[in-house]
């Protein structure tokens, strides 16, 4: 038996969910229960699921009968390249990913602290006082920053400033439904968004495989590519996951930053034990990603069936977890429309609840294709909240939360978080 979906054309449910995924997949569920089938137009019909047992049912497949990479390749092979671990599988992806461990462990990305810190300062000290702008344009410089010095290692202020326009045209355009969801056959136009982003990807390329050949005659460097150039990864391979490092943590870890502050300026009392409390920043960080995940999804293509929930999905079906509603799941989180940053404050008389909760928080996605760059993202948004808590004091102009919409491939606030700063006077400086 097949889970429960809408009846609606395909059509009609890919129209609905770029106009306002959050509230069809919301609808869905109360509708049809934890598990429900969706059809989008081109694609095999996919399985939600949104309690975090059934999502770690889905995640068990990637040790045999789903495949994570093939779920992702028409959306992101574009972007990334064929060498990516978000769109290998199989050997080829472990391989990748044991060489991409050790550069960004929890212990290896410390030692970026006191640059992020900086470049943060930096860009912090560029932003408008006493007038509403948009945050989560603000925090993708910082993030973008961070990339381009940390992670890709640059240092000529020309390659800089050049990727620093490049780059967040290339991920809005090649991110963009128009792009993302077009038919390979219309990708080979002349005109129109596709080509528009294969220009911007033949100029960036230009640059990162010049870079690549550059440090390659002089080795060395704490940075990410100068450790993916200690391994035995070819040129092409590197830049694939130079790119999925720029797609996976720019636009998402600004736009964590962002949903960080949407619900901070909306929580005094929370705000005012920020930003010198260490565990609670994390506990906060955590829990913003949770109430606010950024990516909504981490599907697996099934090459066999899958008893999920009393349904059989067929082979060649997607499943995956709806992870706003995951991170809802009752049996996990108490309370879960509530922003409590105290439930990942660890508790030792509450382990099995603990237990529960760790394997329902997914922002990250799950199993074996947990997001390798995590510990840099956690880390960065703990980094940049305080930085700007310790320099700035930001309102709210309007209190009414922001809405969840899609942007590219991530919910992020409808508004892009709206503040008003005003510089933060050395008496009111922690």
């Amino acid at each position: 038996m097949l889970p429960p979906g809408p009846r609606l054309p395909s059509a009609v449910q890919t129209a609905w969910f770029m106009r306002d995924a959050p509230g069809m997949l919301e609808s869905f569920q109360r509708k049809y229960g934890p598990i429900f089938t969706v059809r989008y137009t081109g694609f095999a019909p996919e399985v939600y699921v949104t309690t975090g047992e059934l999502a770690e049912q889905v995640y068990r497949t990637d040790q045999g009968g789903g495949r994570a990479g093939e779920a992702r390749r028409d959306f992101l092979e574009h972007m990334v390249g064929a060498h990516s671990v978000l769109t290998l599988d199989g050997d080829p992806w472990w391989q990748h990913r044991k060489l991409l461990n050790p550069p960004l462990r929890a212990k290896q990305v410390a030692g970026y602290r006191d640059d992020i810190a900086a470049i943060a300062a930096e860009k912090i000290a560029t932003w408008p006082l006493d007038r509403p702008f948009a945050l989560r344009e603000r925090m993708q410089d910082i993030t973008l920053e961070i990339i381009i010095r940390l992670i890709f290692g640059i240092q000529d202020s020309g390659r800089i400033g050049r990727l620093r326009a490049l780059l967040p045209d290339l991920i809005e355009t090649g991110g963009s439904m128009p792009v993302v969801m077009l038919p390979d056959k219309l990708r080979r136009l002349p005109y129109g968004p596709h080509a528009r982003f294969a220009r911007l990807r033949t100029e960036v390329d230009a640059i990162l495989f010049d870079e690549i050949r550059r440090r390659r005659a002089a080795p060395g460097g704490t940075d990410v590519l100068g450790r993916l150039l200690d391994t035995d990864l070819a040129d092409q391979e590197i830049r694939d996951e130079l790119i999925t490092m720029l797609v996976a943590g720019h636009e998402t870890t600004a736009t964590g930053l962002a949903w960080a502050f949407e619900r901070l300026l909306r929580m005094p009392e929370v705000l005012e034990r920020l930003p010198d409390d260490e565990a609670y920043l994390d506990a906060v960080v955590k829990e913003v990603l949770r109430i606010r995940p950024v990516v909504y999804e981490a599907p697996r293509l099934l090459d066999a069936p899958l008893e999920l929930g009393g349904y059989e999905i067929p082979a060649g079906w997607y499943a995956g977890p709806y992870i706003p509603l995951v991170h809802r799941d009752p049996a996990a989180f108490a309370e879960p429309d509530e922003f409590r940053p105290e439930r990942f404050l660890d508790d030792p008389q509450n382990r099995a609840q603990n237990r529960a909760q760790n394997r329902a928080w997914m922002p990250f996605g799950g199993g074996r294709r947990f997001c390798v760059g995590a510990q840099l993202a956690l880390l960065e948004m703990r980094i940049i909240i305080r930085e700007v808590l310790h320099r700035l004091e930001l309102t709210a102009p309007d209190q009414a939360p922001e809405a969840r919409r899609l942007k590219n491939v991530t919910l992020a606030p409808a508004k892009l978080t709206r503040v008003t700063a005003r510089a933060r006077t050395p008496a009111r400086t922690r």
